[in-house]
Parts: C-alpha cells; sequence; structure tokens
C-alpha cells in the first residue's frame, strides 16, 4: 500500500467523485481509477459503489477513510519536521472565501503570510453555494480554512472564530417610498414583507438569516431575483427590480441612487467567521497561516 494510493483514496472520499478527485490532485482522471482498482486489488473489498449517476463509500471504504487520513496525516508530519529542521516551511492551504469579502483584507494578509513562508501555495476557492458549501468543504477535507456565515451556529466538527457582527441593512432605490420616511426609523419587517426582494441564493448566510427572522415573525415574502455578489444584488435594487437586506453595506457597495434603512428586529445581525476543523490536526503551514489571521483579528470579546 502506498502513500499516493491512500492519498487518490481519500480524494474520492471526499468529493465522491473521480472526476473532480482528478482536478483537485492535479492528475488525469484515469490515474486515480488506477490507483484506487489498485488498492481495492490489495486490500480486498470495494471501497466505492460506482454507477454513472453516482459515488459512494461502502462499508469497506468508510472504515477505511478515518485510517486512511491518519496515516497520511502521520506522515504529513514527518515531512514537515524535517522540512522545519531546514527553517522552510513549504505545503498548500486551501481557502474558502465568500465572493464579496472585504473584511478581513485578505489580499494584505494573504501577501504578508507569503513574504514569511513563500515556498507554502495558497489556494482561494469561492463556493457557488456560499457559506453552506464553504462549511461542507472544510468538513470533508477539501478546504483547510473558511471565512464564512454561520446564523445556525457551528456544525459538529468545526472550530469557529468569530472575527466581526455587524447589522443588517435595507436597501431600497433613493426614490422609494420608504426612503422619502422624514424619520427613517427603524423598520419592522412587517413594513416591508410584500414588496419583492432581491437576495442571496439559498445557503448563503444573509439569506438563511434573513429567511429565518422572517419565518419566526410567521411572514412570507417574494423573492423576485437572486445575486451571490452583493454588488449584483445593489444594482439590481438600484434598478427598482426589488429591495434587499445586506450586511455592512457601505463598505460592499457603492451606495449611490440608494437608502440604506436601519431595521428593527436586532436578530437582524451578520457574523463573519473564521471555521477550520475541529477533527484533523493542522497542518504547518495553515498553523502559520492562523497565526497571521490571529494577529490582526481583533480580540474576543
Amino acid at each position: 500500500m502506498e502513500l499516493r494510493q491512500l492519498e487518490y483514496f481519500v480524494a474520492v472520499a471526499e468529493e465522491l467523485s473521480f472526476t473532480r478527485a482528478a482536478e483537485r490532485l492535479h492528475v488525469v482522471q484515469s490515474a486515480v481509477s488506477a490507483a484506487i482498482r489498485s488498492l481495492e486489488r490489495e486490500l480486498g473489498p470495494a471501497l466505492f459503489e460506482r454507477s454513472s449517476q453516482r459515488v459512494a463509500l461502502t462499508t469497506a471504504g468508510a472504515a477505511l477513510l478515518p485510517e486512511a487520513r491518519n496515516t497520511l496525516d502521520a506522515a504529513r508530519a514527518a515531512r514537515e519536521a524535517a522540512q522545519l529542521s531546514t527553517g522552510r516551511l513549504q505545503g498548500t492551504v486551501r481557502i474558502g472565501t465568500l465572493s464579496s469579502l472585504t473584511r478581513p483584507d485578505l489580499p494584505v494578509l494573504l501577501g504578508r503570510f507569503h513574504q514569511l513562508h513563500p515556498a507554502v501555495a495558497l489556494t482561494l476557492v469561492v463556493s457557488p453555494r456560499g457559506s453552506a458549501g464553504l462549511v461542507e468543504g472544510v468538513l470533508s477535507g477539501g478546504l483547510d480554512l473558511a471565512f464564512a456565515s454561520l446564523p445556525e451556529g457551528p456544525p459538529a466538527g468545526l472550530r469557529v472564530r468569530d472575527l466581526y457582527t455587524t447589522p443588517m441593512v435595507l436597501l431600497v432605490p433613493a426614490g422609494h417610498p420608504l426612503a422619502r420616511s422624514d424619520a427613517h426609523a427603524p423598520l419592522e419587517l412587517t413594513e416591508f414583507v410584500d414588496e419583492p426582494f432581491v437576495d442571496n441564493p439559498a445557503g448563503y448566510g444573509n439569506r438563511e438569516l434573513v429567511d429565518r427572522a422572517f419565518a419566526r415573525a410567521g411572514l412570507r415574502r417574494q423573492v423576485v431575483l437572486e445575486a451571490a455578489d452583493v454588488r449584483t444584488l445593489a444594482s439590481y435594487v438600484r434598478a427598482g427590480l426589488g429591495i434587499g437586506l445586506l450586511h455592512d453595506v457601505t463598505a460592499d457597495v457603492d451606495t449611490t441612487g440608494l437608502a440604506v434603512l436601519p431595521l428593527a428586529d436586532p436578530s437582524l445581525r451578520w457574523t463573519l467567521s473564521m471555521a477550520v476543523s475541529a477533527t484533523r490536526r493542522a497542518s504547518a503551514p495553515l498553523r502559520a497561516l492562523l497565526d497571521v489571521l490571529e494577529d490582526a483579528a481583533p480580540p474576543q470579546p
């Protein structure tokens, strides 16, 4: 049994796709298939159930997965110990982030990390499924670290550090009747529930937080357009296609032609968190990156 075979097996098990595993490993798919077949011949039982529609772990594959991860972690730790003895950190850190993240300033922080550890490769991923996809990436092992919004709290298997919290606001066109209110007192959900909404797709922290607030209030709203990027979302609102509930809007978008209105619901506060696995041993490159990020993060309350 070779480490390479276990690496390929873990990649397929985490991605549940030979194609995605090959892309992640930067090899051709036939090499992944051949390595898995060779491992199955050596061990005896099949490790995956394969069909044209899906790939799933067998009972034997599920039993092998934690042991394979432990073996790879041990091999990585041995390799890192040898590398650190030379004073040069190497490896890869896979980071999941949100499409419109402005805080923390990742380009600056990752640039600082690169100056300290130029031999460490950094890979950034934006999930089309928002925070839900990023969390799955960390839990499956496809990502080492993710910046995500977790309105329902962290799932089992994640270690989370909250970075900052900001109130949600209502975004409407500048000529909207709500924008012409003199007082601009905090608005109740009932005051605009009948409006058409522009929102993020399901799975985004922004969307989950708002959906939960309306559900708690026993209200139903109509989402007429979805946009993954907050700047695009704001553009739709500016064009009069709907209203939107966003976080930290003045930092993320140009508010020209828009009115930014406060909300009365105290639960509508958006939190950005930094999440890593609580079950897998962090690699030396990941620990070094976390040190840089922790130094830049605000103190915990």
